[in-house]
This record gives structure tokens, C-alpha cells and sequence, in this order.
């Protein structure tokens, strides 16, 4: 049958809210930041009408059976560039991320190193807290579904499903005979299901043909949620919704699973098996299954529960904006999810982001075969923004990324040293006797009688500079900041291109004011395309871009989408005499020499302390005119001359 209109499931709600309501926890024994009044309600709005709500952003919480990865922080910095992406064009936004803490697979990963599951997972939720402080993550809430909090929310959004809603919606009673798999925690149909040999033990064993990893038979009493119900109204949003899911495809995937694989979903399991989670407030033999308790963490935070129960109340920074979620927990965010909400008449969030997974000398990265990446040492070795450029520059969310320290050292050498850092060394801090400055450019650009126009042969950036903007724009609001790297590259590549072909320390030479005119211009032209970029990139590079920001003295105010503009600004002045006086070493610029991508992160880090950038003295010069020749020939010219001259070799 088809399932009531949500109309119909709020009124049912609404019929029983009083019972629910004797069960929902004391506002006392929330954390305070639950129970702040809703700073997003406008005090000049007109009844029922509200403030725009801030932007609401969510990371997977990521299981704590093991240590954190590299696809762990990469979920981190994607939802945090975003973040900063809408504080960047002004809006108000919140990053929530956290930890998954109950389930079968914690209770057994405990119980193997001999320790209280709650000592576990603080163990290793400290992990993942420690990670995103070192990443710059700046997430507004660390949940984590050990919290009191969450708790009380899941007991009330249980209750709802218990009671509030027509029985043939509502939860129900049986027994459930079907393949579970703990590593995946959950169940699946048979014909998902194939036999296989263990490749460790040798051992015949049932595994997921989705996930290759190993099932077991199981047969007990639960609770029922009617997924199977709620079919029709899932399929009809998604047509309704055809780009609620990035990338595309991923909605034909989900699709495919509603039509072909549903099945109603149980939702609990027996203490007896199962001890570590939240039970069922009204029947402590049975444990919520753990991803309705673990999908419930998007609400906590919000408040539900304790500021708010349904949709006729103010429901704060609900729904999510972006949820972004990996590849494989797609189902449960895009089928069991949204039925859970649509269960009790809730909004679904706005949008996913399905991103794939990074895998090292094209090998899904495990612990088995030793190539898993210890995000911690990634980030000690290449620098915290170096890193985060490297994985939104690979980002995409299309097929499984490549990881290696090669291609790390690559991007950092090319496009953060000698394309960004190197470019503004040429242009901000030039020799003495050069004699130009960056404020004596900016200066002469508000001078009205600046007869630049008047010079012959003069070329300019413009064409590259009116344009990135608009560029990076559609790339971050299509939520693909790989794009938006490769557009802020190029311009800054075209940028020391042009420095090289004009030469300002060629027409510094010249006393003549003809001269004098075009310099200020080149200078002018190149430090806009510092400006401009370094605004740009700031929700990728937060600290260096800030420390770029600075040196180029942009004031602070002017640094949101708005002035990323050419000729926006014509206030800033870049860096002072006295600093363009102290000669800094290499190591000690925007992006200093960095050691090669060959070495193993542990190698690099026992070398770090004694590392002087003794690299050829020629090195930079030879890397600034890889850039120029790109930018005058094209990318693929190059490499096409490259890949012959190798065949000569």
C-alpha cells in the first residue's frame, strides 16, 4: 500500500504527543548548549516567520573500532572546506562531526584487547577529536553517540516510532531470520549474499557481495521497522529531488536498492547478543539497532528531544543543508534515513555528497596489506594546508582516489611553492636595487591620471582575473573544490608566466616615467592574481592563505567572496621596507623546500630536524619555467613533448 502523506503522519503525531512527552528527557539534564533560547529565531520577524537559518553541515561519525585514516580526514577537511566556502560568501554556518560508538563491532574489538567498552571508545574517540584539532577542523560540535544527550534523543525519537504512528507504520514485532554482517552492522537479502573462502584461514565463510566482508547467519526476536511501507513515498522524492545526491549516479544506485532489495528493517537486537547500545526504553532485553541510533546524531544536535519533537516546533538548524557520507554507508543515509524521517513527518535533509575512497599503489587501502595512511604523520610531514590542498585537489566524487607521496610532493613543489609562495617572493619582496614595491602599484592604480593606457605593448591579466571568481563560485557550489583548485592554479600559473615574459626587474632599470608606469602595472596585474587566488582558497588553506592575506596587508573585512574581484580593492599595501629588507632562507618562506615524495612519512619525519633545503640552487628557477611553458603552450603540448622525449631516451 502506499503510505499516508506526511500530513496525514504529523497529525498522527500530534494525536499522541502528550505520551511522548512524559517520556522525552528533562531539559535539566541537556548540556547547556541544547537549551540556549534559538538565537536563529528573528526578533523583527513577523509571527511564524523566520530568520535564514545557518548552514548546516555534517561529517559521517566515524566508527571508533580502530584508529583514524586518511578517508576519515578526508570527510573532515571536505565538510570544513564547505563550511568555510559559506562563511567565505558571508553566510552563517555549523560543522557538526563526531564518533560511532556502540554496536556489535565495538562491543567484539573491546572485548579482544581485554577492555570496558566505554574506556574503548574514549580511548580512541580522543583520537578522532585529536585529528580534527590538528587538521583546523572547525567543527561547531564533536558528537559522540556515547553522550547523555544522545541518548535521550534517541529514547524519544524510539517512542515516536513505538507510538505515535498508524500501526501498519509504525514498528512491530517478529523474528528475524537473515545473513548479518557485524564489520558492515547490518543485514542483507539473499540474494546479496555468496560463499566464499577466507583468504587468511582458508575457511568457507558467507560474505556480502557488496563489501566482500563476511556474514553471518542470524535468527531472533526484534522490533520491525515497515521500510517496505514507505517505498512508494521514497521513490516519488527521489524523482521529485533528482539532485539531492552527488554524484548523479549514486541516485540510480539507491534507486535500484528501493526497487529491487527492500526489505523492512529490524531495528533491534536481543541484549543478550548484543549489550553495547541504547535499549529500547520500555524493554531492556532489546538494543536499538545501531544505525537508527547512530543516524539519530544529526538531530541531537540540533536539540531534538530536549528544545524540539516535531515539525510544528522551531527545529533550530534543522534539517541539514549537506550531509556528506563515503561511498559505502550510502544506503543508510539515503534509503533508511529519509524513511525514518518521513516516519515522524520530519524534513529529509537538503543534499548528500557521496565522495569514493583513496587507495594506495591502486589498492583499496587495509590494514592487511599494510598500506593504510596514518593521517596524524601526513600532517606532520607535508603541513597541515599542504595536506588539505593535496586531498580536495584529488577530490572527486566519480571514481576511488589515488594517495602517495610523490604525487603530494608534486603539488606542493609546483602549485604551493613555485606557483603561490615563489610568485609572491618575485613580486612582493624583490632585490634592493629592483625598487618597486606592491603599495607603489596599488597606489598608482588609484591615481586618475595614470597614463597606463597610454603605453604600447602592455599586456595584462584581466581576461584570467574577471573570470576565476565566477569559476571557483559555480566549482564550490557544485561542491567539487578539486574544480576550484584547477581554476585558482591556472591563474596563478598565467601569473608567473607573465612575470617571467615581462621581466619587472629588466624595466626597473629604466628611470624613465614610461617605465616607471609599466612596472607599477605588471606589479599591479601579478598581485591581483595573489589577492584574488589567496581569497579564493582560503576555505582550503585557512592559515596560509591568511598568512598570505596579511603579508599583502588586505584588510580583514576585505576578504569575503565580494572583494575576489579585480580591482575590488585598491587598499591593500603588501609588505613593508623593513621586511622586504630582511632576507628570510628558503625554509622559513610561505612554503619552504620540502623533502621527497619517495621517503615513508616516518622516514621524512626522522630526517625533518636536520633537513637545510640544500637543493640545487637552479631548482626553483627550472620549476618556474615548467609553469611559464604550460601557460604559453598548454599542459597537454608539454606533456605530449615530454612522453617523446622519453621515447628518444
Amino acid at each position: 500500500m502506499r503510505p499516508p502523506s506526511l500530513r496525514t503522519l504529523h497529525g498522527a503525531q500530534q494525536a499522541q504527543l502528550t505520551f511522548i512527552r512524559r517520556c522525552a528527557p528533562s531539559v535539566s539534564s541537556v548540556k547547556s548548549w541544547q537549551v540556549a533560547s534559538c538565537r536563529w529565531q528573528s526578533s523583527t520577524s513577523s509571527p511564524g516567520q523566520q530568520a535564514k537559518k545557518p548552514y548546516y553541515i555534517t561529517t559521517p561519525i566515524f566508527y571508533v573500532n580502530a584508529a583514524p585514516h586518511i578517508g576519515h580526514l578526508h570527510s573532515m577537511v571536505l565538510a570544513d572546506v564547505i563550511k568555510r566556502w559559506e562563511q567565505v560568501k558571508g553566510n552563517e554556518a555549523v560543522l557538526c562531526t563526531g564518533t560511532d560508538e556502540h554496536g556489535m563491532k565495538i562491543q567484539r574489538a573491546a572485548m579482544k584487547v581485554d577492555m570496558d567498552p566505554k574506556d574503548f571508545c574514549d580511548s580512541n574517540a580522543n583520537k578522532f577529536k585529536s585529528l580534527a584539532a590538528q587538521a583546523e577542523i572547525s567543527n561547531d560540535f564533536f558528537i559522540r553517540t556515547t553522550d547523555p544527550d544522545h541518548k535521550d534523543a534517541v529514547e524519544v525519537f524510539w517512542m515516536h516510532l513505538k507510538h505515535t504512528l498508524p500501526k501498519q507504520l509504525g514498528l512491530y514485532k517478529g523474528v528475524h531470520k537473515g545473513w548479518y554482517c557485524v564489520s558492515d552492522e547490518c543485514f542483507y537479502p539473499e540474494d546479496l549474499v555468496a560463499p566464499a573462502i577466507h583468504p587468511q584461514t582458508g575457511r568457507k565463510v558467507m560474505i556480502s557481495t557488496e563489501t566482500e566482508n563476511e556474514v553471518e547467519w542470524v535468527e531472533e526476536e526484534t522490533w520491525f521497522f515497515p521500510l517496505t511501507k514507505y517505498k512508494d513515498a521514497l521513490l516519488r522524492f527521489y524523482e521529485e529531488n533528482p539532485n539531492w545526491i552527488t554524484p548523479a549516479h549514486r541516485l540510480n544506485e539507491v534507486k535500484d536498492w528501493v526497487n529491487n532489495h527492500l526489505e523492512d528493517l529490524s531495528v533491534t537486537r536481543p541484549a543478550s547478543r548484543l549489550s553495547w547500545g541504547i535499549s529500547d526504553p520500555e524493554n531492556q532485553s532489546q538494543t536499538i539497532y545501531v544505525w537508527v541510533d547512530a543516524l539519530i546524531n544529526y538531530l541531537t544536535t540540533t536539540g531534538y528531544g530536549a528544545k524540539w519533537q516535531g515539525p510544528n516546533h522551531d527545529m533550530g538548524i534543522w534539517p541539514a543543508d549537506l550531509q556528506i557520507i563515503g561511498k559505502d554507508i550510502l544506503r543508510f543515509h539515503a534509503i533508511y534515513w529519509p524513511a525514518l524521517l518521513m516516519a515522524l513527518g520530519l524534513p529529509l535533509p537538503k543534499r548528500l555528497l557521496c565522495h569514493d575512497h583513496w587507495k594506495m599503489s591502486g589498492r583499496k587501502m587495509s590494514k592487511s596489506l599494510g598500506n593504510v595512511v596514518n593521517p596524524v604523520l601526513a600532517l606532520q610531514r607535508w603541513g597541515v594546508d599542504a595536506l588539505r590542498y593535496f586531498l580536495m585537489k584529488s577530490a572527486t566524487h566519480t571514481k576511488d582516489m589515488g594517495y602517495s607521496n610523490d604525487l603530494i610532493a608534486v603539488a606542493y613543489n609546483k602549485e604551493l611553492r613555485a606557483a603561490t609562495g615563489n610568485l609572491f617572493q618575485r613580486i612582493a619582496m624583490p632585490r634592493a636595487s629592483a625598487k618597486w614595491s606592491i603599495e607603489q602599484a596599488v597606489e598608482a592604480q588609484r591615481d586618475d591620471s595614470n597614463p597606463v593606457h597610454q603605453l604600447k605593448d602592455i599586456e595584462t591579466l584581466e581576461s584570467h582575473l574577471v573570470v576565476v571568481k565566477d569559476t571557483v563560485q559555480k566549482a564550490m557550489d557544485n561542491l567539487d573544490p578539486a574544480a576550484a583548485t584547477r581554476a585558482t592554479f591556472a591563474l596563478l600559473r598565467e601569473a608567473n608566466r607573465y612575470i617571467s615574459d615581462e621581466a619587472p626587474w629588466d624595466v626597473a632599470k629604466d628611470p624613465s616615467p614610461e617605465a616607471r608606469c609599466r612596472l607599477n602595472h605588471i606589479i599591479f596585474q601579478a598581485s591581483e592574481a595573489l589577492r584574488v587566488a589567496a581569497i579564493l582558497m582560503q576555505p582550503i588553506m585557512p592559515a596560509k592563505m591568511t598568512e598570505l592575506l596579511d603579508k599583502l596587508g588586505v584588510k580583514q573585512e576585505r576578504r569575503t567572496l565580494e572583494w575576489a574581484e579585480f580591482r575590488k580593492d585598491l587598499e591593500y599595501f603588501g609588505p613593508s621596507v623593513a621586511e622586504r629588507d630582511v632576507r628570510r632562507p628558503k625554509w622559513d618562506t610561505l612554503f619552504p623546500p620540502a623533502l621527497d615524495g619517495d621517503m615513508s612519512d616516518m622516514e621524512a619525519l626522522t630526517m625533518a630536524s636536520n633537513f637545510q633545503g640544500d637543493k640545487k640552487s637552479n631548482e626553483m628557477n627550472m620549476m618556474l619555467e615548467v609553469l611559464a611553458l604550460e601557460a604559453r603552450l598548454g599542459k597537454d603540448v608539454l606533456e605530449q613533448f615530454r612522453e617523446k622525449k622519453e621515447e628518444k631516451a
